[in-house]
């Protein structure tokens, strides 16, 4: 039972690292990218090309890295996909041209897909009763996008921006050797003698995964998208130091790593569904706010003309974004607790899917922020078309999932609303202290 424990600790803390290791280096471009841009003239749109350019090719791998995972383990696959980044994010020190940046951003992408071959991984050595929390706590494993924040621009400070991708390069090789020599595979977790391809892929005709990809297209896609796009929206926006906006950055992505675990639990507790719609809610009233622009006013009054400012100074923004970043660490919790409940077979199929959605909406977002920027020359048009993104969501499960009554028809039998879970484990706990 003693090593059963241990074998899990390890797994789990050690799959954990990797993931941060990994989304440490997918996120490199973030703060990488701000020289880049001044150094090669880049307008906005290429910026978010550069920024998401790592972002498409982890996420066009994470389905079939999580159909490999179910096949042959997530040991073995986490370890290989690790090894095969070090070279390419090595070379970025060689690169001068636009071209070479997004080739070689290309493969660093790889990195991205480690998500879901971690989790299918991790998911797979605990019972249903604590995978939320199991889960959560291994997608900490974002809060590499803070790390990123905090080391990329203390090297470019002691260095050049070429000391960023020798030491990240150095980082991920140590850690795959140690990933490899302190975890083990239960043979029972991996083989062939598991669901077909086709089996797998069957699940892409199911209602459910689609709403789950739209879910997490917002609160891993946006998440990405904006831990991409904030350190220069800070330099731009506010006129803060590539140092100073990293860090500012880091209230967003921080929290919406390290609270992952947070999330996890509470979807245990309360169920995947009631977590999942406050935090649309949330989310909902974070971005309006956020969007409105920067706005001078003149208004003819009877003592004259008086001049207004609207908009929000650096500290408000920050408590906006910081509180987002929570809203969406318990989102992709909540999300992947969905996938447990409902597909326990083929939770390295569908995390794939669900991952893959994600990971497109953090590639497409950032070049569409910057499109938008190009276009209307307002830099929080980002938050206006994530808040219509979120719109879309709600919608979707309110009339999927929450709503009782349909428009026309009869009554469908009772459904479970966002809030029943939570009177159950209040009468839960109620009875455990009778």
């Amino acid at each position: 039972m003693m090593r059963a424990q241990v074998q899990q600790g390890l797994v789990l803390g050690m799959s954990t690292l990797a993931f941060t290791v990994c989304f440490m280096v997918w996120m490199m471009f973030a703060v990488l990218g701000v020289p880049i841009k001044e150094l090669l003239a880049l307008n906005e749109t290429q910026f978010g090309l550069l920024a998401a350019t790592p972002v498409l090719t982890g996420s066009l791998v994470r389905l079939p890295l999580g159909l490999l995972t179910d096949r042959f383990g997530g040991r073995i696959v986490f370890f290989l996909l690790m090894l095969a980044c070090v070279l390419p994010l090595y070379l970025i020190t060689l690169a001068t041209a636009f071209w070479q940046f997004l080739v070689l951003g290309l493969f660093v992408g790889l990195a991205g897909g480690s998500f879901s071959v971690g989790i299918a991984y991790v998911a797979k050595w605990f019972d249903k009763q604590n995978q939320g929390f199991a889960m959560g706590v291994f997608g900490a494993g974002n809060a590499g996008a803070a790390v990123t924040k905090f080391l990329a621009p203390a090297l470019i400070a002691f260095g050049s921006w070429h000391l960023v991708p020798k030491v990240f390069s150095a980082i991920l090789f140590i850690t795959a050797l140690l990933f490899w020599f302190l975890t083990t595979e239960k043979k029972e977790h991996s083989g062939t003698g598991g669901a077909t391809l086709r089996e797998q892929l069957n699940t892409l005709k199911e209602p459910a995964v689609w709403r789950y990809c739209q879910y997490y297209s917002i609160v891993f896609g946006g998440y990405v998208a904006l831990a991409l796009w904030m350190t220069k929206y800070y330099v731009q926006e506010y006129g803060f130091s590539l140092q100073s906006a990293a860090l500012l950055a880091a209230c967003f992505s921080l929290p919406g790593g390290v609270l992952r675990a947070v999330g996890g639990w509470m979807s245990d507790r309360w169920g995947a569904q009631s977590v999942t719609w406050w935090v649309l809610w949330v989310s909902w009233i974070c971005l309006f706010l956020l969007s409105y622009p920067q706005t001078q006013l003149q208004v003819q009054t009877v003592n004259g003309i008086v001049d207004f400012h609207i908009g929000l100074n650096a500290t408000l923004f920050t408590v906006l974004l910081f509180v987002m970043g929570i809203a969406f660490a318990f989102g992709k919790a909540s999300v992947f607790k969905y996938i447990a409940n409902d597909y326990p077979k083929n939770m390295g199929a569908v995390s794939g899917i669900v991952g893959l959605a994600g990971g497109l909406g953090g590639f497409v977002l950032p070049i569409m922020f910057g499109a938008l920027v190009d276009l209307t020359g307002v830099r929080s048009s980002c938050f206006m078309l994530m808040y219509g993104v979120v719109w879309v969501s709600l919608a979707w499960m309110y009339f999927s999932e929450i709503r009782k009554r349909p428009l026309l028809g009869k009554q469908p039998p009772a459904t479970q609303s966002p809030f029943s879970s939570i009177a159950q484990g209040e009468e839960h706990v109620r009875s455990e202290n009778a």
